[in-house]
């Protein structure tokens, strides 16, 4: 009998370090909202102990994967920002606001390359809800959405309201700038001021010959998205609705904001020439508001290269470019 006690124990303990995860595992809350008949999942990250004091909303926009925004594995919790936020918790709620139809919450054992989630892992395809919905305006609408009831929430303070994107994420949070007066402050990183085509064209200059004209094909391709921008594939790559969205140049929309701005954005990154244009432009502009920061050799999420052009994964410096975020806040 005893035997049989312990068997059945164990297997009931195994089950469970195996048993699908929640967000309050991990301290965060887990916020359930709606944004026209669409579910929306959103995890708020706070100092523990002072979830309930009210405090302004940091909202990061996510990259460009489909990746659940929690993630873990039999060892813990990988990471949920790029960066430690511990510091910005003092003063900040953290929200992230998760990708549509994409689960907030994920063992990476059930994850595809890169942590993404695809509803067919063979092909690499994401779910249709999420390919149907990710584009640039629907992301800006509904974060704004979602933000304007987080305010009205008692542990939410509305006299301040940062907004930070990455990469992506960049793109939505300039825009929801643009339109949203109730952001105060705005933190973009590892963006192109004058859309994602220029990127993707000056990376594919940097590796063509005479033989392969690589940037020649990007413009055809572009020439292809222009004509159909409405466009949507289920192939699993990028369709021509999310890359002529995300195209757009939000030079302007930078610009015309009278909020403090931050640019950051290493020197190695595909985007560095747009970058540095903007800058140009802004002084020019006498844009007082408008705070440029780069990172001398650092590529897109600010990694250093070795003499092959291949990324150091060992010298993490996401700590160090929030670190100058907090200063920037501070000052």
């Amino acid at each position: 009998m005893n035997h049989i006690i312990y068997i059945t124990m164990f297997l009931l303990s195994k089950t469970f370090a195996f048993a699908q995860k929640i967000p309050e595992d991990f301290g965060y809350r887990h916020i359930k909202m709606k944004y026209l008949d669409d579910p929306v999942n959103i995890i708020v990250i706070s100092k523990p102990g002072e979830e309930k004091i009210a405090k302004p909303l940091f909202l990061f926009c996510q990259g460009s994967l489909p990746q659940p925004v929690v993630k873990y594995d039999e060892t813990g919790l990988y990471g949920t920002l790029p960066f430690d936020e511990t510091p910005f918790l003092d003063e900040f709620h953290i929200v992230i606001i998760g990708k549509p139809f994409v689960p907030i919450i994920s063992n990476v054992n059930k994850l595809g390359k890169n942590y993404m989630f695809f509803k067919d892992k063979e092909h690499e395809i994401p779910p249709k809800g999420y390919i149907d919905r990710n584009y640039l305006d629907y992301y800006v609408f509904r974060n704004n959405s979602i933000l304007k009831q987080l305010f009205k929430e008692r542990w939410v303070k509305t006299n301040q309201l940062l907004v930070a994107g990455h990469s992506e994420g960049s793109t939505v949070a300039v825009k929801m700038a643009s339109l949203n007066k109730k952001i105060t402050h705005l933190i973009y990183s590892g963006g192109n001021p004058y859309g994602r085509i220029t990127s993707i064209l000056e990376q594919s200059r940097s590796q063509e010959t005479e033989s392969l004209p690589q940037g020649q094909k990007v413009v055809e391709h572009w020439k292809n998205i222009v004509a159909n921008p409405t466009q949507i594939q289920y192939d699993g790559g990028d369709t021509f609705k999310a890359t002529y969205s995300f195209s757009l140049p939000q030079r302007d929309n930078l610009m015309q904001l009278k909020i403090p701005v931050l640019i950051t954005y290493g020197t190695e990154d595909w985007s560095v020439a747009y970058n540095d244009l903007f800058q140009i432009e802004a002084i020019q502009q006498h844009k007082r508001n408008i705070t440029f920061k780069s990172y001398v050799g650092l590529e897109h999420n600010y990694f250093p290269k070795n003499e092959h052009g291949e990324i150091i994964e060992e010298e993490y410096n996401w700590d160090k470019v929030a670190g100058d975020w907090m200063d920037w806040l501070t000052k």
